[in-house]
């Protein structure tokens, strides 16, 4: 039940669909549908183009004629329209650090998921490669080694491309090693209730330890028996 604002809405949310056993092949699809089941939305989750999104990128939602792209926008969107407090009873640190936190996640961790699934050869074969699957057969071959280039090149862009397999593995151990820490014996981030990070933090390291992942991206997050206890809650919790 939301407190104040507008009557709750069919939403309609744009998203790559299911892929690997998770309920999107994005961490940020998965992201944004949590958000919107932690603010108790009805919402329908339908296929989308990236190139018909405002931003050029799913998901995005449309809420009674409004556009709104990008999970943070997405966040403050259902903020201020339906009046939700995804981190009611935290304290002003505790929403700082939830800041920091799902910074770390979705603007570094995430990069080296990218890696594993696009850079990584075996990565590749058995996961983004399957993205391609429903193209006819024809173009799927370019398609796919086109699309593939285009990341690796953007990965190489954003800067954690230009590190070694073994050096990205590292880089992102150490983001694992501080979210096991945070997460410690609690259920969640801050305690009983998952807040506003946890969606950030669930949608990418799901997308790590939930699907069969080769490489050491997966066994660093295996490391941490909490933290795939912590993705096993929130995955039962809103994907039960």
């Amino acid at each position: 039940m939301i407190a104040g604002g507008e009557a709750p809405a069919m939403i309609t949310l744009y998203t790559f669909g299911s892929h690997f056993g998770l309920p999107d092949g994005s961490p940020f699809v998965v992201k944004a549908m949590i958000l919107l089941k932690m603010a108790g939305l009805d919402f329908v989750a339908r296929p989308g183009n990236p190139l018909r999104s405002p931003k050029g990128k799913l998901p995005y939602i449309e809420d009674a004629g409004e556009t709104v792209a990008d999970t943070t926008f997405i966040r403050r969107h259902i903020e201020k329209k339906y009046g939700f407090d995804f981190d009611a009873g935290l304290t002003a640190q505790q929403r700082a650090v939830g800041v920091a936190v799902a910074a770390m996640a979705d603007e570094h961790l995430y990069f080296a998921l990218v890696h594993a699934r696009w850079a990584d050869e075996a990565g590749f074969r058995s996961g983004a490669a399957h993205f391609f699957d429903p193209l006819p057969a024809p173009v799927r071959a370019p398609v796919r080694a086109i699309m593939r280039r285009r990341i690796v090149q953007a990965l190489r862009g954003q800067g954690l491309g230009r590190h070694s397999t073994g050096d990205i593995t590292l880089l992102a151990a150490r983001d694992i090693d501080a979210l096991a820490v945070l997460i410690g014996d609690k259920e969640f981030l801050f305690g009983a209730t998952p807040t506003s990070a946890d969606a950030s933090v669930f949608a990418q390291l799901g997308a790590i330890v939930l699907p069969d992942l080769p490489g050491g991206l997966k066994s660093e997050v295996e490391r941490h028996a909490n933290l795939v206890a912590y993705c096993e809650r929130m995955r039962a919790r809103y994907f039960g």
